[in-house]
C-alpha cells in the first residue's frame, strides 16, 4: 500500500488495523492534501509509525495515542503521542545517548532519520512518551491517492 497509494493511506490503514488489534484508540491528524513524498522519506515514516505504534503497545500501558503529521515548505513533520506511564528517567537518558541495549527499533528509527538528515526526539514523564521527528522533504513525487476525504479521523478499537 506504501509503494501505491503513499504514506498518509498506508498510515490510516496501518492505524486502523493497529486500533483493532491492540484495542487502544488511535488519533490521527494528517494534512488534507498530503502529496506523494520521496519514497526514502515514506518509508522512514512508515518504519516510525510502525515502531512507534509497536512501542506503544508493548511498553507504555496507554488508552489513547495521537498521530500528528504536518509538512512545511522545508520538512515533514511525525508526531507520535501516548497517555502511558512514560519511560523512566534513566532508560529515557539511555536512549536519548543511543546506548539502550533493548531499544533496537528505536535505534533503527533514529538511524533512518539520521540518514536522511533529519532529527528525532524522545520526551517523556508519567503522562506518556511523545516520540517527535522531522525529515527533508527532499524531492516531492507526484501527488497521489494520498488525497483523503478528511485530514483529522479518531480510530476507536472495534
Amino acid at each position: 500500500m506504501l509503494d501505491d497509494a503513499g504514506f498518509g493511506s498506508a498510515a490510516r490503514w496501518y492505524a486502523d488495523g493497529f486500533a483493532q488489534r491492540s484495542g487502544i484508540k488511535v488519533n490521527i491528524n494528517l494534512p488534507p492534501k498530503l502529496d506523494r513524498l520521496h519514497k526514502d522519506v515514506e518509508i522512514a515514516l512508515f518504519r516510525a509509525l510502525q515502531e512507534g505504534l509497536t512501542n506503544v503497545h508493548r511498553h507504555s500501558g496507554a488508552s489513547a495515542v495521537d498521530i500528528c503529521v504536518r509538512v512545511d515548505t522545508e520538512q515533514v513533520h511525525l508526531e507520535i503521542n501516548d497517555n502511558g506511564r512514560g519511560i523512566p528517567k534513566k532508560q529515557l537518558a539511555q536512549l536519548a545517548d543511543g546506548n539502550g541495549a533493548t531499544s533496537v527499533g528505536i535505534a533503527g528509527m533514529r538511524e533512518r532519520v539520521r540518514e536522511l538528515r533529519g532529527s528525532f526526539e524522545i520526551k517523556s514523564d508519567r503522562t506518556g512518551t511523545r516520540v517527535i521527528l522531522a525529515m527533508p522533504l527532499l524531492q516531492r513525487g507526484s501527488a497521489g491517492s494520498a488525497r483523503d476525504e478528511k485530514s483529522t479521523r479518531t480510530v476507536s478499537p472495534a
